[in-house]
């Protein structure tokens, strides 16, 4: 793949974003932001507000539709928010998950489910979860011309195998797998790999390793790029909070307080108001209460 480096504010490519790593002293080189977004509304505010990136994670799953992990997501659903955030996305790229069992069948089968998120859905990438046992698929898409973000460390698809949410490589042994992951990743065509839930220096020793940028959640600040859930973003999360997720806002509270505020006005019969309602034309007006008077 042909890149150059890109200073200006134009539409994002998969080029610009490895262009952040392969070229250090170019003006365009600065930390990769990127947010998960799953409708209209968050994808055209969060576009609007310069995010580099924008993923349809299947993390909506959880935050969106009330599961209680990212395994029963399916691909159709993944395909119905990756449409909606495509319409409010005019300059970041956006990324959409392989749900878990999108992938995990025949090659061909898997490489025909990513070709409908990017033809269906708009998408402009597709991430999928693992390392080494990727190797082959990742290559196959690459072929394809379907750009692929890998996703090592705490895989979320793998929970039922890993036991729960717990930081990875934290032996000896486990780091070295991981860097295995993470090269594999990149060998295979990979434009850049997800560190999630990993030691802080660990993951500098794989983003320093590595000629593909490195998005951490959980990574520590090294990394090429950051990546963080919207709903730990601005405090909608109903669950546990990782202890990564820095929260910029308390919507919930303010959500709550609207709504209590609505339910109040419209018992006490302050909402809607008389500026807030439509009139009937002066005749008919005229007409309605000779009505009242009779």
């Amino acid at each position: 793949m042909s890149v150059t480096p890109r200073a200006d504010n134009g539409k994002v490519t998969v080029p610009d974003i490895l262009s952040r790593k392969l070229f250090p002293g170019s003006p365009a080189t600065k930390k990769i932001t990127f947010l998960t977004a799953y409708d209209y509304p968050t994808a055209r505010l969060l576009d609007e507000a310069g995010v580099d990136m924008l993923l349809v994670g299947d993390s909506l799953g959880m935050v969106v539709l009330g599961y209680d992990s990212t395994l029963p997501v399916t691909l159709d659903e993944i395909l119905h928010h990756t449409r909606a955030v495509r319409r409010g996305t005019k300059r970041a790229l956006l990324v959409a998950d392989m749900p878990f069992g999108s992938f995990h069948v025949s090659i061909d089968e898997s490489i025909r489910n990513a070709v409908r998120l990017v033809k269906e859905g708009g998408a402009e990438a597709v991430k999928i979860e693992g390392g080494e046992r990727r190797l082959e698929l990742i290559s196959r898409l690459v072929e394809a011309e379907i750009p692929v973000m890998g996703h090592v460390g705490l895989t979320p698809q793998s929970i039922n195998a890993l036991g729960g949410f717990h930081v990875q490589g934290k032996t000896a042994e486990a780091a070295k797998q991981l860097e295995r992951d993470a090269k594999a990743v990149e060998a295979a065509g990979a434009f850049s790999v997800v560190l999630e839930s990993v030691p802080r220096d660990l993951a500098a020793q794989i983003t320093r390793e590595l000629h593909i940028p490195t998005l951490g959640i959980g990574a520590g600040p090294d990394c090429d790029g950051q990546v963080l859930v919207f709903h730990d973003l601005v405090g909608l999360t109903m669950g546990h909070k990782p202890k990564f997720a820095r929260q910029y806002v308390n919507l919930s509270a303010e959500i709550s307080r609207a709504a209590a505020e609505f339910c109040d006005d419209v018992r006490n019969g302050s909402f809607p108001s008389d500026a807030e309602s439509y009139h009937s034309p002066a005749e008919l007006r005229e007409q309605l209460l000779a009505r009242q008077r009779t």
